[in-house]
């Protein structure tokens, strides 16, 4: 008994959050989505809805609202299960803010001002510069280190915030005495980076910007079906997976992710196929996959006591987690504690 207890107790512990900004796509389910309920057979798991991460930029106030509770379904719909994870809203658990503060006193200005997302954001906006854009790494670091997350999955463009968190997180045990755990940023290399349907060199992002291009979770079977036949391709009529056919390969890839296969059977299955009818059955499979994603996130959507239940109880699982690592941060510092 007392040697399984040890077993649990050492399992490494993964935190990951996403901003409820956009849509999510096939792209992300593929890529990422659909193996995050995995995650839990082998880490502590624990995922927050960024929503405080969201106001760096210009949302109305109903968008937040319906895009948070959007993105909260759709994690429980794409096999995050609230009870094998603690799955969360980030603004429901004020400790996320207040260590926030606390670092960055433990921050150099320098360190900040060299992020290269807040030096390509403040170009293409410039009009926004706002001192939360500013200090949405540190917010991060907070994130990640109230939970002493072993393992941080993130995406090459958001490593060089886990550097920052890791730099924190040492100088402030240096200075004091071990309290935070040290994360590790790890890109992962499970899923498939799928592309634009309408331009196979672009990522398929979750901006609505780009309509034909990119699939979305929650789209109609209707419309998944007509992007798939809008699909770019080439003026080849061979079914080939290569440079040359960027088109031809992305849909080759969403059809081997979908089924779990490799490029070199999915390439076998349509050797004799036509390109109508490829980009049909490649669509046929979309629609299947993300049907029961769809089912699931629209009866959740149905029950909103419901939802609201399983965010509360997330948010109790977290806070208390949470709260253990502020109070000795707290302490460490010198605050005194009632």
């Amino acid at each position: 008994m007392n040697e399984q207890t040890n077993a649990v107790e050492k399992r490494k512990r993964v935190f990951s959050a996403v901003k409820p900004t956009g849509n999510p796509t096939l792209g992300n389910y593929l890529g990422a989505m659909k193996y995050w309920g995995r995650m839990s057979d082998e880490y502590d798991c624990l995922y927050a809805v960024a929503d405080l991460h969201a106001i760096t930029v210009a949302i109305d106030p109903k968008d937040l609202r319906e895009n948070s509770k959007r993105l909260f379904a759709l994690l429980i719909a794409v096999g995050i299960d609230p009870e094998r994870n603690v799955l969360f809203m980030q603004s429901h658990v004020k400790a996320h803010a207040e260590l926030c503060w606390l670092l960055n006193n433990y921050t150099m200005f320098g360190e900040a001002s060299r992020m290269t997302q807040f030096k390509d954001k403040s170009k293409k906006a410039p009009e926004n510069i706002n001192v939360g854009l500013f200090d949405y790494p540190v917010l991060m670091a907070a994130d990640i280190l109230l939970y002493q997350a072993d393992i941080v999955p993130v995406g090459d463009d958001q490593m060089q915030h886990v550097e920052l968190c890791r730099t924190i997180a040492t100088r402030f045990n240096n200075r004091y005495s071990p309290t935070f755990t040290v994360p590790e940023g790890k890109v992962p290399t499970f899923g498939s980076r799928i592309y634009s349907l309408s331009d196979p060199t672009a990522k398929m992002g979750k901006s609505e910007g780009n309509a034909d291009g990119n699939v979305f979770i929650l789209d109609p079977p209707e419309v998944i079906m007509r992007k798939f036949k809008r699909a770019v391709t080439d003026c080849d009529t061979c079914v080939h997976a290569c440079e040359d056919k960027p088109g031809i390969t992305n849909l080759l890839t969403i059809y081997a992710a979908i089924n779990d296969i490799t490029l070199e059977r999915a390439e076998r299955e349509f050797a004799a196929c036509d390109y109508a009818t490829f980009k049909t059955r490649v669509g046929e499979a979309a629609v299947e996959v993300l049907r029961p994603v769809r089912e699931k996130y629209e009866a959740l959507r149905r029950d909103d006591k419901g939802l609201m239940e399983i965010m509360r109880v997330g948010a109790e699982k977290a806070e208390r987690l949470a709260a253990r690592t502020l109070e000795k941060v707290y302490k460490k510092i010198g605050f005194v504690r009632l």
